[in-house]
């Protein structure tokens, strides 16, 4: 999903959201960086494998996901990291690890760290390595309704 069908999902849904253009970055903290967002208020978006199903965890960039911690939140068996040699054909059209955190349009379970829940807005990647997304994190919660949970730890 680039960039202009997410616009256009926000537009059919009333979202109000502004797309911050930066320089090309790979990883969370860079990407927070390089739109000048605090890693703690930028969501990046982990892929993990629970009970056999691909799911996404959203977490600050400045934190790291707790897979036990996700196993407990759930109640899965098992929870493991999944690469993205696995997961590249899952987001068609998004630059592999940049996919936005809208697991709803691509068959998956979200579950969110309750940190991103405290701020007002929600920045994400936008399907590519140079532009994010702020928005309302009502908006995003009312249009992914993921799973709220205390699944990561701060490293940074």
């Amino acid at each position: 999903m680039p960039v202009q069908k997410l616009k256009q999902f926000l537009d059919e849904h009333g979202v109000k959201y502004v797309v911050i253009s930066h320089s090309r970055a790979f990883t969370a903290q860079e990407v927070a960086a390089s739109a000048h967002i605090p890693g703690r208020e930028f969501a990046k978006t982990v892929i993990v494998e629970r009970d056999g199903e691909m799911a996404m965890a959203v977490l600050p960039a400045s934190f790291q996901v707790d897979l036990d911690l996700i196993r407990e939140a759930t109640g899965a068996r098992t929870v493991r990291l999944v690469s993205e040699a696995e997961f590249r054909d899952r987001f068609p059209g998004c630059e592999v690890g940049a996919m936005p955190p809208f697991g709803n349009l691509y068959g998956m379970d979200v579950f969110v760290a309750q940190r991103l829940t405290e701020d007002e807005t929600i920045a994400f990647n936008a399907g590519s390595h140079t532009e994010v997304i702020r928005m309302g994190y009502a908006d995003f919660a009312r249009l992914v309704n993921p799973v709220v949970i205390p699944m990561v730890l701060e490293t940074a």
